[in-house]
């Protein structure tokens, strides 16, 4: 029985950090998670803009494709073929440009960064954030990582866990993308782990293919196959991962035979990018669930190790046995509390983490911080589903603007400008009438009767294009500007001309363009 009502909150932001401050943060405590896991969120990990994090070998363009978004440098960035970017730059909104280094950083609290203290000076002094006023900043922030590099040397020299950082960034982006070079495609040793660091974030992961212009056709498409397939061995999900291919920098392309593709992937890439302002509150939400699950699991694993210690003597001996035999307990938690498999901690890592820790430490199995976080999952997150849906409802106009994303909106290099239902767009002759006399000759075998012919007669000839009725029916629709249930000549020379534009593998326009509509037409206000 529930003793009382969900939480009412006035905004998700200010829901989520109530939740996790009086349900979630109180069983993390009580367990050690952020020991084992993952330090405790802050306010600022609620408020912070939606974040994009680069990932990629060094030389793939990550820099030049941060370049390419912002449309102007940022302090901090270098770019070259060797391996230039060795720092962590997260490329912020600021009001003047400027860098701040990462012990300044994780001290102050309007930034999501004060738990990466726990990386240490070697990290720190790799990390920094690079501040400009840009518009395309004003809504997402970017994250630059250090070029992966292959063989052992690099893993070494680092000095702190790079894996174990990207991870962090990983729990808290809303967008991973994996930048490849299509002219040198090798996926390294420390590439693929960092890859397996990101499990659990599969739905965040993007790839990008770049630098696709510097190969022929034939060879992109064999480099693309091989990408799927090193990605299928690397990335346990059933699902394709998203793979963009262009050219994302602004130099001539050295290839341009795909410059087609490459325009309709960009656009896509900037669509996918654009959205994430308006999901942001929902990410947040469904990270919060991903943690509050993976922190119940936490919570049964370190009271079920408890529960086995002896109390006084053999706890050595035990300790060990308990720890070999992890794999049987994630077992018996999983039959006991029908728990996923897919929810439990990697269990080599958390063996080594075990053997750091007295187990005679650990707490017994509370049960009421798990019902508290049940609640939690059952009812007080479905009322913030509901606000999330409102928010999202009445700010609907929350895209990406400026740089990049500005650059082909409108005008004449606006992808698709000028092609199919476009075509014409500029000319002062109505494009249609270039095939007209071609489709009159068909309109007079119809039988038209005051210079009109039936549906049932238009559609004869309409259906000879093989195209489904959905798409017929929507043609008529545009096509039959005075809605009288019939077509004249210039309809019907219209109804025709959006037949091939359907057939050349263009989308057909929701409404009729001005430039499409016949010019004795023109004098009727559309409905």
């Amino acid at each position: 029985m529930r003793k009382k009502d969900p939480e009412v909150f006035q905004t998700v932001s200010d829901g989520l950090k109530k939740l996790y401050k009086t349900k979630l943060l109180p069983l993390e405590e009580h367990y050690k998670f952020h020991e084992f896991h993952s330090p405790a969120l802050e306010d600022a990990d609620f408020d912070n803009k939606p974040m994009v994090l680069l990932v990629g070998q060094y030389s793939t363009g990550k820099t030049s494709f941060i370049r390419y978004l912002l449309e102007q440098d940022f302090p901090g960035m270098r770019i070259g073929p060797e391996p230039t970017t060795d720092s962590f730059i997260a490329v912020m909104h600021g009001d003047t440009e400027g860098v701040i280094p990462g012990n300044a950083l994780v001290v102050d609290p309007k930034k999501p960064f004060r738990k990466l203290n726990s990386f240490g000076n070697a990290f720190l002094n790799r990390f920094v954030c690079a501040q400009l006023p840009n518009p395309v900043l004003e809504s997402i922030s970017v994250i630059d990582t250090p070029g992966i590099l292959s063989g052992e040397k690099q893993r070494i020299s680092r000095g702190y866990d790079f894996a174990a950082v990207l991870e962090w960034f990983a729990e808290r982006v809303d967008r991973i993308i994996l930048l490849f070079d299509a002219h040198k495609l090798d996926i390294s040793d420390e590439f693929s782990e960092v890859i397996k660091a990101l499990k659990n974030h599969e739905d965040k992961i993007r790839v990008v293919l770049n630098k696709a212009d510097q190969i022929e056709t034939q060879q992109l498409m064999r480099v693309y196959g091989a990408l799927m397939w090193s990605l299928g061995k690397i990335v346990n999900t059933p699902e394709v991962i998203r793979v963009y291919i262009g050219s994302f920098w602004s130099h001539p392309l050295l290839i341009p035979d795909n410059r087609k593709l490459f325009e309709a992937e960009e656009q896509d890439l900037f669509k996918d990018i654009q959205s994430l302002p308006r999901n942001a509150a929902l990410r947040k939400l469904n990270d919060l669930i991903k943690r509050a699950r993976l922190a119940k699991v936490h919570a049964y694993i370190i009271s079920s190790l408890k529960k086995e210690m002896p109390s006084v003597f053999g706890k050595e001996g035990k300790k060990k046995e308990l720890i070999n035999s992890l794999g049987e307990i994630y077992s018996r938690i999983e039959r006991e509390h029908q728990i996923s498999p897919g929810d439990f901690p990697n269990l080599k890592k958390m063996q080594e983490q075990l053997n750091a820790h007295d187990l005679n430490k650990f707490q017994p199995l509370k049960m009421k911080l798990l019902d508290t976080v049940d609640d939690m999952l059952a009812h007080d997150i479905a009322s913030l589903m509901v606000l999330v849906r409102q928010e999202e409802t009445n700010r609907p106009q929350q895209v990406v603007k400026g740089g990049a994303f500005d650059g082909t909106l409108n005008g004449p290099f606006g992808h698709g400008y000028g092609e199919g239902a476009g075509e014409g767009i500029d000319e002062a002759e109505w494009v249609v009438a270039r095939d007209k006399p071609m489709y009159d000759e068909i309109f007079y075998t119809l039988s038209p009767v005051n210079g009109k012919v039936t549906g049932a007669n238009a559609k004869k000839e309409m259906v000879k294009s093989k195209l489904p009725n959905t798409v017929l029916g929507k043609i008529w629709k545009l096509a039959d500007i005075d809605k009288d249930g019939m077509l004249d000549d210039e309809e019907f020379a219209l109804a025709n001309h959006l037949i091939k534009v359907k057939l050349e593998g263009h989308e057909l326009p929701a409404d009729l363009p001005g430039h499409l509509i016949p010019p004795s037409k023109r004098k009727i206000p559309a409905e």
